[in-house]
């Protein structure tokens, strides 16, 4: 695949991310929703391999400064380790229960691990508070991450 052609996917599944991100969001605890737009980078991550890092972390940072304009570093660092993590691990295997396996791990560690730690140090809220909500957006998360891994074993994309 050419390189514009890369750079064009990478584009366009960065604004999936940004749209579907500001379609359903079904709100579960505290300001806690889950995101669509992880349906885009997992399908990304899959398609592309560690280049799909890209939907995510960009995603991410554009649809939360069009939404409340502040910088979300925790969740940018959290995605950075899920992208590179799954985009290392998809691009080794062909099994799909292994992706989702490896995707769910990714996700509950990113977002719930370094996303909460990173916004505990920053914030100086209590881990233990932080940890818990982490967790459930760790969970909502993942199952749209996960409907993208599932989903990307029915697209093919033409080798020009």
């Amino acid at each position: 695949m050419s390189k514009n052609r890369k750079i064009t996917y990478m584009g366009l599944g960065i604004a999936l991310y940004v749209v579907l991100s500001y379609t359903i969001k079904i709100p579960l605890i505290n300001r806690i929703r889950t995101d669509p737009g992880y349906l885009a980078f997992g399908l990304f991550l899959c398609l592309f391999g560690t280049p799909g890092t890209l939907v995510g972390v960009l995603g991410c940072i554009i649809s939360n400064l069009l939404y409340s304009g502040t910088f979300p570093l925790g969740w940018a660092l959290g995605q950075t380790f899920i992208g590179l993590f799954c985009g290392y691990v998809f691009s080794r295997t062909e099994k799909t229960w292994l992706k989702l396996v490896w995707g769910a791990l990714a996700v509950i560690i990113g977002i719930g691990g370094i996303k909460t730690v990173v916004e505990s140090l920053l914030f100086k809220l209590p881990f233990g508070v932080k940890l818990v909500r982490g967790l459930v957006a760790a969970v909502a998360d993942a199952v749209p991450f996960l409907a993208g891994i599932l989903l990307s074993t029915r697209i093919r994309l033409k080798e020009e």
